[in-house]
């Protein structure tokens, strides 16, 4: 577990772009089996969520398309609301940063930690948005 000090700022990040923290099992379980689409970010302290992950998921969410809801999980805080958001993206393991869109409660699409070190934030942002125009 991180101080909360510490990881405040980038949670606020995805925050001010509209995202809800969960940060219980029933949030969770109320959020992402629900009806429509919900674009889930597992946040982190890492750097590739810095300046790829919580990037790209901000200009993603501007597209003109865009999940119902949009949610967020940390990584290091909330160790069961984490642990059960994971356990919807199974079969991929745990990753983070991960994004994860949900259609109908059933996971659409993927994008693991590997898919986002070392890739800048416009390239992870338009896949995502491929995703939302594809879902959405």
């Amino acid at each position: 577990m991180y101080p909360e000090y510490l990881v405040a700022p980038m949670r606020q990040e995805l925050v001010d772009a509209g995202f809800q923290e969960l940060k219980t099992v029933g949030e969770v379980d109320s959020a992402i089996p629900s009806e429509g689409t919900v674009f889930v970010v597992v946040n982190s302290v890492c750097g590739c969520a810095a300046a790829n992950a919580r990037p790209a998921a901000r200009f993603a969410v501007e597209n003109g398309k865009k999940p119902s809801k949009l949610v967020t999980v940390f990584a290091g805080m909330e160790k069961e609301a984490v642990d059960k958001a994971r356990q919807y993206m199974l079969p991929y393991p745990p990753s983070s940063p991960a994004m994860a869109l949900f259609k109908d409660g059933k996971l659409v699409h993927m994008i693991e930690r590997h898919m986002i070190e070392g890739r800048p934030a416009q390239m992870i942002a338009d896949n995502l948005i491929a995703a939302f125009d594809e879902y959405c």
